[in-house]
């Protein structure tokens, strides 16, 4: 019996990108489009008669916008992932932001190239991968769908599923079925001090760091530096949303800017963080070399950096994420003895990055995203040996 196809409503007041959207939807083996919606209330009417996987859903409309339409969402279809579409302006940022923070699973650029079949091949190489990492659940050979998905979580260590789907003739691949890989045993170590905390995260990343810089306090003195996989628009305003989260000052980083206790660090949308010690005291460098993972930012280069800046006075957490960027870096905070945590597969929304952690044997801990912020203030007040 063959898959069912993954069910794609688009919600967009532009027919034009509507038709773009459905284009690609309808142009990708095992996607299927389930409907259109002019605003986010025709989209709820329609969500109520029919199901559907995914909801592409546009950030600026009239009658309902993409905020209040995926808080609705989020009440009436908890299962349903929402993708938001975002012009790449500051006030397309700044509403997508905060629709990430409240849980929408990931957003992609509206289409800016100036033919048809440009805008169709851009807006797909970043939309076909996404939905497949969200709906295409890593231990089934079908999506989920949202009223068959009540009660079901990803367990680490189950068989894994790779299917391959073809966009306009390109494949792009997940998984096939293959055997689990050994998970290695959680090592412990004795308490130490911990001078810095880095954390790297994708997809569904604002949340979960709202969530865990929401609940740090005036315990945690150590700068925590962070790489959120986001376009550069986007950036500026997930700072600013952190630094009210945390009720501390975060900011993008820049070249020569001293890390400084208490502080937050946001790796800016196209550019690397990474961290040089000179003398006593520690700085951002930011640089444009080529994309690792296919990321800029990549979480590599700041962990890398930290690992050889901070040794085993470190604290590396992975948080969710598709892909496994950071897998290299992470070895070396590993190889240095610093304290690697990582998110659990059922609170992540692709356990692509943190799984890749675990998978390897290189984490301390994998613990649910609820229990990380308690675990890093209890990290970070530790006195034991240097």
């Amino acid at each position: 019996m063959s898959p069912r196809p993954v069910s794609v409503l688009v919600v967009d007041d532009s027919a034009v990108i509507r038709g773009l959207m459905a284009r690609v939807i309808e142009g990708t083996e095992g996607f299927k489009l389930a409907g259109t919606a002019m605003h986010g209330e025709a989209a709820l009417a329609f969500l109520r008669r029919n199901p559907v996987d995914v909801v592409l859903l546009d950030v600026e409309m009239p009658v309902m916008n993409g905020l209040e339409a995926l808080r609705h969402i989020q009440a009436e279809f908890p299962r349903v992932h929402v993708i938001m579409a975002s012009a790449l302006t500051t006030a397309g940022a700044q509403v997508t932001v905060q629709a990430l923070a409240q849980g929408a699973a990931g957003c992609v650029a509206k289409p800016q190239a100036k033919s048809a079949a440009d805008a169709i091949a851009q807006v797909g190489a970043e939309l076909v991968p996404l939905i497949q990492a969200l709906v295409i659940r890593p231990d089934l050979e079908q999506p989920v769908s949202a009223s068959l998905a009540d009660g079901f979580t990803t367990e680490a260590g189950g068989q894994r599923t790779r299917s391959s789907s073809t966009f306009n003739g390109s494949s792009a691949t997940i998984r096939h079925r293959e055997a689990p890989p050994a998970v290695a045993s959680f090592r412990r170590k004795m308490p130490r001090a911990i001078d810095a905390i880095v954390i790297g995260t994708s997809t569904g990343g604002p949340k979960a760091l709202s969530q865990i810089l929401s609940n740090i306090d005036e315990t945690i003195w150590q700068p925590i530096l962070i790489v959120q996989h986001m376009p550069a628009a986007f950036t500026p305003m997930l700072a600013k949303h952190l630094g009210s989260d945390a009720r501390r000052v975060c900011v993008e980083a820049q070249t020569g800017m001293p890390i400084r206790p208490r502080q937050i660090y946001v790796a800016p949308g196209d550019y690397h963080l990474e961290v040089v010690r000179q003398g006593n005291d520690v700085f951002a460098r930011l640089n444009q070399n080529p994309p690792e993972h296919y990321c800029r930012p990549s979480v590599n280069p700041l962990f890398r950096s930290a690992a050889e800046v901070w040794g085993k006075r470190l604290a590396a957490v992975m948080l969710t994420g598709m892909g496994d960027d950071g897998i290299e870096s992470i070895q070396l905070v590993h190889q240095a003895d610093g304290y690697i945590l990582a998110q659990d597969a059922a609170s992540s929304v692709v356990w692509g990055m943190p799984g890749a952690v675990v998978k390897a044997g290189l984490c301390d801990e994998c613990l649910p995203l609820s229990e990380i912020p308690s675990r890093i203030r209890q990290i970070a007040a530790w006195k034991g040996v240097a």
